[in-house]
């Protein structure tokens, strides 16, 4: 299998939405969940209300039975990760699944396309959540 193939079976899995779904998802308490390093972030800038969390925390912070989840995180919340054009947050969202977090998903696009679509971005270079 290729990567391609590993992305497409990621995607298959997802119920993913596009950058106007997302934020009406976030207008209703979902939590979008920004994975992009630090650097992409600074340079871009980010979308008020998300979540910082590098990728090599996820897991920890995103797992609901974990004493190291995001407080504003229960089972029950819907989790939209995003990356710079949305194929590193489909591998992402997809893991989140296995951990049983089944409402994750990833915005089409990611944070590139969300400023694309002329939605609200501030600047950026806020620190990750520890």
């Amino acid at each position: 299998m290729n990567v391609d193939e590993y992305l497409d079976q990621a995607r298959a899995e997802l119920d993913r939405v596009d950058p106007v779904e997302a934020k009406r998802l976030q207008d209703e308490g979902a939590l979008l969940v920004d994975i992009r390093p630090i650097a992409n972030r600074a340079e871009e800038g980010e979308i008020p209300g998300s979540v910082p969390v590098e990728r090599i925390h996820l897991e920890w912070r995103l797992d609901p039975r974990s004493e190291h989840r995001l407080a504003e995180l229960d089972g029950a919340t819907k989790v939209i990760v995003l990356c710079n054009e949305g194929y590193a947050s489909s591998l992402a969202a997809r893991d989140l699944h296995r951990l049983g977090l089944t409402s994750a998903t990833d915005l089409v696009g990611g944070f590139r396309g969300w400023a694309k679509a002329g939605l609200p971005v501030v600047t950026g270079g806020r620190p990750a959540v520890p």
